[in-house]
């Protein structure tokens, strides 16, 4: 999130503004704020799934109030143009638990105050579509949605609610949308409400336009991306590839992906970047942290004004058990994206370094 000059002094963050009876929101700058030259190169900060700790079935909290565990990875996010991530649970202190108890449920529940913890690592958007934004009903959701708004960080993604969010920064307006596999979210497995939303996000006139899923057959087996349609569960977790590159067929800027749990391959279409899955993030409690599953980027991905990719950079974190993401100096993360990506894309424009540098191939 970066900051203007007077923000850095002290002004307030722009706020988020929301009406539930309609679709989207609104997040705006300060009228006060002092006018910025637009840049022409954007910093996009993408990040994975973030669960911060949960209240239920036990107390499963970090110390010092979480305080500590974005400090490695907040540089990056609080230094681009605008960070995004998934919220993976309910950000709520009550609502009642939805989830059976069986052996493949799992709920998790956020406090309200720890909100304060992704704006202090800043945040501009988060994800709601997935398969745990509901894990305590809609009660907890609006508690969200109500947490987010007041702390002025956008959201989408549960059908029903808020279909997009647009941001402006830095005078750049941004329509970001989410789209997830369950029946409360928008579901990615339905292009034809995936254009419709995408169709609305142009009709308010944004320059960028990105594109966030939750999707994936999950766990250290399904890091590489298939072909086809995948399942989980009996699940239909999507064609993702299908789905990515229809989204930018039909004007997202860039599409990044979270869901199975570990990371995927990255791909450059059309000009533009698609992050297949960034995995667990920030998931120090409730999660399998063993091998591939503890691996926790953040990608820097630098493009124009007409959201094409420029550049990227792969910055490497594994997370430990109640600890949360910290800085890999093996670079791990890197290097399996790396070989992934190699698997996985043929024909790829990109070429990923053992240091994690994403770069257009020489002509």
């Amino acid at each position: 999130m970066a900051m203007s000059a007077q923000a850095c002094s002290g002004s307030t963050r722009p706020n988020t503004f929301v009406d539930l009876t309609t679709d989207s929101v609104q997040v705006e700058t300060d009228a006060d704020t002092i006018a910025q030259p637009v840049a022409e190169t954007l910093t996009i900060a993408l990040c994975g799934d973030i669960m911060m700790g949960t209240t239920y079935p036990n107390i499963e909290l970090p110390p010092n109030d979480g305080r500590d565990i974005f400090r490695d990875t907040k540089p990056y996010t609080q230094l681009a143009d605008l960070a995004l991530g998934n919220l993976e649970g309910a950000l709520s202190d009550g609502g009642k638990c939805t989830k059976s108890g069986g052996p493949n449920s799992y709920a998790f529940r956020m406090p309200t105050a720890y909100g304060q913890l992704l704006l202090d690592a800043g945040y501009d958007y988060l994800s709601m579509a997935n398969n745990h934004v509901n894990d305590f009903g809609p009660t907890a959701i609006e508690d969200g949605e109500r947490t987010l708004t007041e702390l002025g960080i956008a959201f989408s993604g549960v059908r029903g609610r808020q279909e997009y969010a647009v941001v402006e920064r830095n005078g750049v307006r941004y329509g970001i949308c989410a789209f997830g596999h369950n029946e409360y979210t928008l579901r990615h497995t339905d292009l034809d409400n995936v254009k419709r939303v995408l169709d609305a996000i142009k009709a308010q006139g944004v320059d960028i336009i990105i594109v966030s899923f939750h999707g994936g057959a999950e766990g250290r087996s399904q890091s590489h991306l298939p072909q086809g349609t995948e399942y989980f569960l009996g699940e239909n977790r999507g064609s993702l590839r299908e789905m990515a590159h229809f989204c930018i067929d039909n004007g997202a800027s860039l599409v990044f992906g979270h869901g199975p749990h570990v990371v995927r391959c990255m791909e450059v279409y059309n000009g533009h970047f698609i992050a297949y899955s960034l995995g667990n993030f920030c998931t120090p409690y409730g999660m399998s942290l063993t091998g591939i599953s503890a691996y926790s980027p953040v990608v820097s991905v630098e493009i124009n004004r007409n959201g094409q990719f420029l550049h990227g950079q792969i910055h490497s974190f594994i997370q430990t058990k109640g600890v949360g993401p910290r800085a890999d100096s093996q670079l791990s993360v890197a290097k399996e994206i790396k070989q992934l990506t190699e698997a996985d894309i043929t024909g790829s424009p990109i070429r990923i370094s053992e240091t994690g540098e994403i770069t257009l191939a020489a002509e």
